[in-house]
């Protein structure tokens, strides 16, 4: 048993379930590795003895790593018990491996070993289950265009000056009030009674229910009404907008249902066994490539004599010139186009500017339940 530490951390009651049931049953050595080269010597070490991965998928792709590049994951059946959260557990489910930890300890025991396909790139890397391209790091089409196109131009031109830039004009401009003739702006409106006060000052306003503002000799600049243009005044404009403007996403009371963003596309040339299926002149959203299991459904055992599988990866194009995601078995497939980040699946890789992965079929055995 290789028991990852993640899985010790994250649950280490099902580790511990996983222990009992196979120690019950059958002679067990059991790995705590604390790193790579620690699962490297045990399996170097394994004898005759089928290795049991106890943790998450990454667990699971790193030991079917380490055994293709010894060349002996076509001689090593392979055991798992997942341990995880249901997301980081998926691939596993995906094979058909249980998720709980006393059936799936048990299928250890008492499954069978499935021969499955596998995705080998030009770097030694491996695929289990789905490979995505892009991923992340993509660069995305210019949406101004090709150079010398009329988006392109528009974009290039200057933004139009902002409106808190000075006084706006025109039917959509907030107006100034307007004063009266020989009135200054700080006087108080018209209609507003003036008593004098105590020490023969003035104020506006006595009677409406407010404090008072005692104003000594000349008015200050503050004490003045603020005019549309002035930074209090724009201040409070931008937290009324904020305020109103619908959040992306959610559709405003009464308005129409909010756009879905159009996916960014990326110029990719995808060639499956010497078909071109898109290339670098028609953009495409991404490319995934599965292998058998995961896009035949969940695999069951063969019934005695069936014909195995003719060992092919599904490649599909989302975002074609066609309209429609293309789909087309392969055996080999090459993705070139500028820099680019790929998921296989559950490592993130890049950026690489051309790739190749090859099918290779029945390369490894899992234990599945009868």
């Amino acid at each position: 048993m290789i028991i990852d530490p993640g899985a010790r951390r994250v649950d280490g009651e099902s580790v511990r379930i996983a222990k009992d049931v196979l120690c019950a049953r059958a002679t067990t050595k059991i790995c705590l590795p604390d790193g790579l080269e620690e699962v490297t010597r045990a399996l170097a070490r394994r004898g005759g003895r089928r290795p049991v991965v106890v943790g998450d998928d990454r667990a699971l792709l790193r030991v079917v790593t380490l055994l293709h590049r010894e060349r002996t994951l076509a001689t090593t059946p392979l055991a798992m018990v997942p341990v995880g959260p249901p997301a980081e557990v998926a691939l596993a489910s995906a094979l058909g491996i249980p998720t709980d930890a006393v059936r799936a300890a048990r299928t250890v025991i008492d499954g069978f070993d499935r021969r499955l396909d596998l995705l080998v790139d030009d770097s030694d890397g491996v695929v289990i289950g789905e490979l995505s391209v892009p991923y992340g790091g993509a660069h995305p089409v210019d949406a101004a265009g090709p150079p010398g196109s009329a988006r392109a131009a528009q974009a290039a031109r200057p933004a139009a000056p902002a409106a808190d830039a000075g006084p706006a004009t025109g039917p959509g401009a907030a107006q100034a009030p307007e004063l009266a003739p020989g009135r200054a702006a700080g006087d108080a409106a018209p209609g507003a009674e003036r008593a004098p006060g105590a020490d023969g000052e003035t104020r506006a306003g006595a009677d409406d229910g407010r404090v008072p503002r005692q104003r000594q000799g000349r008015e200050s600049v503050a004490d003045r009404p603020q005019p549309w243009w002035s930074p209090a005044a724009r201040t409070a404009r931008t937290a009324l907008t904020l305020l109103t403007t619908p959040v992306a996403g959610r559709a405003g009371a009464g308005g129409p249902p909010a756009r879905r963003a159009r996916p960014s596309l990326v110029r990719l040339r995808v060639e499956a066994d010497g078909v071109l299926l898109a290339d670098l002149d028609h953009p495409v959203e991404r490319v995934s490539v599965a292998t058998r299991p995961l896009f035949g459904g969940a695999p069951a055992r063969p019934p005695d004599g069936a014909p195995r599988s003719r060992g092919l990866a599904e490649v599909v194009v989302y975002g074609h010139a066609s309209g429609s995601p293309v789909r087309l078995g392969a055996r080999a497939i090459t993705v070139s186009g500028p820099d680019f980040h790929y998921r296989a699946d559950t490592v993130t890789a890049g950026p690489v500017r051309t790739r190749t992965w090859r099918l290779l079929p029945d390369a490894w055995s899992v234990t599945l339940p009868r």
